[in-house]
């Protein structure tokens, strides 16, 4: 396999960008592909490397544009006749499609000791972590050793420049009420998963006034979670960050909260477990 094709999707993985690894796995009649080539696919098209090119690559490309969009890797067949190949004989080429789709994002504005907390949290659940803070001393690699990405400096601006989508995750637990509301105002309906901000019930209600002031519609506002996380009985730091990532599990799996003894399916997962 190409290492220059492998090198694309691992920069690619690193980044959390979406991308398609193509390899050949079977081949039968007289044509240039070969079992083991592989290129990979990125979601604008671009490609590296090549499976055999001409009529067959080219299908091949389209077929892995659509595993992209959909997010599903599949197996594909790409045959050709006999009279399309002047006599030599039928052809027929297997391919995988693997899809390398991005990690749920987790955009945590404040590394102080909840962000913290809930940080360690997100990692061990295999999230693609991303730190905000205007303070160097919470935003730093000595702080944060495994975080995907650390933004010091203006939250405002960055989370302006910021690319938000369905897979981020933003929780505002910053240091000043200004801040949480900061965050709240730059992320609100910009197509974010889940937007949850910490506070009181008088922080809230001074920030949500805040923000409609500003022309930010009530319907808008009530679909931020606020205060943030689940009831857990608990004030500990610990407890209050399994609140929060709780609860971003109950968004992310569209789920419902329940006792697992009161769910009627409740071994679906005891082959994963046994």
């Amino acid at each position: 396999m190409d290492t220059i094709v492998l090198k694309r999707v691992y920069e690619s993985i690193k980044k959390n960008n979406k991308i398609a690894l193509v390899m050949v796995t079977n081949v039968k009649g007289v044509t240039p592909a070969r079992v083991g080539l592989s290129m990979c696919v990125t979601e604008d098209g671009f490609t590296i490397g090549t499976v055999g090119g001409g009529k067959m690559e080219f299908e091949v490309v389209n077929k892995s544009l659509e595993c992209l969009k959909s997010g599903i890797s599949e197996t594909f067949c790409y045959k050709q006749e006999v009279s399309e190949v002047a006599k030599i004989g039928d052809v027929e080429i297997g391919l995988f499609i693997k899809v390398f789709n991005p990690k749920e994002k987790l955009l945590i504005v404040g590394g102080g000791h909840v962000g913290f907390t809930l940080y360690q949290i997100a990692k061990s659940q295999d999230f693609y972590t991303v730190i905000f803070d205007s303070r160097e001393e919470f935003c730093n690699k000595d702080r944060f050793p495994e975080a995907d990405e650390l933004h010091v400096g203006d939250i405002e601006e960055n989370l302006k420049r910021y690319n938000i989508d369905e897979k981020c995750y933003i929780v505002a637990s910053g240091h000043e009420h200004k801040q949480d509301e900061i965050v709240v105002k730059s992320c609100i309906d910009r197509g974010a998963k889940y937007l949850g901000m910490l506070g009181s019930s008088k922080k809230i209600k001074t920030i949500k006034e805040n923000l409609m002031k500003e022309g930010i519609s009530k319907e808008s506002l009530e679909k931020v979670y606020m205060p943030i996380g689940l009831n857990m009985g608990g004030d500990s730091l610990k407890e209050i960050a399994f609140g929060i990532f709780g609860e971003i599990l109950v968004v992310k799996n569209n789920a419902k909260i329940d006792h697992m003894k009161n769910i009627k399916n409740k071994f679906k997962y005891k082959s994963t477990f046994n």
